[in-house]
């Protein structure tokens, strides 16, 4: 992973503390599993209602076991692999275009004394988030 790259991750990690953004990544094939398990389970043991029943319980259960654990975003993207880094250091440098900056601390500086960039960057970095790793994003109180 280059140098650009760990300076946008910094910078994401910086405005997402700023504004205190948590995540929760859903874990959607865990829940399926859950929802499956129990259908096939009322199947075997109540036949074609049984499947219903089972299907209907798997899936609450399957929800609530799936509605993740809201971390700090700072967290979350630096443990993201360095593909996914990538990833959103391209969706973020569309936002800054040809910006030029010599470290981490100038690239603050700048995107944070710019208003409307900082928002198009936090909105960049939400949308990757919500999109690409399929979180659920929040402000904490």
């Amino acid at each position: 992973m280059g140098p650009r790259v760990d300076d946008i991750m910094r910078l994401c990690c910086n405005l997402s503390a700023n504004q205190q953004i948590e995540a929760a990544v859903k874990g959607s094939v865990k829940g399926a599993a859950v929802a499956g398990g129990a259908a096939f389970l009322g199947g075997l043991l109540g036949g074609p209602p049984g499947i219903a029943v089972g299907g209907a319980v798997g899936g609450l259960l399957g929800s609530w076991l799936t509605s993740g654990q809201f971390r700090p975003l700072p967290q979350l993207l630096m443990e993201l692999p360095p593909t996914q880094q990538e990833k959103l250091y391209n969706d973020i440098m569309s936002v800054l275009g040809n910006l030029d900056w010599t470290d981490v601390a100038q690239l603050v500086a700048f995107v944070t004394g710019n208003a409307t960039l900082q928002q198009q960057v936090v909105a960049a970095l939400l949308s990757y988030v919500s999109k690409e790793l399929r979180a659920e994003v929040r402000y904490k109180d």
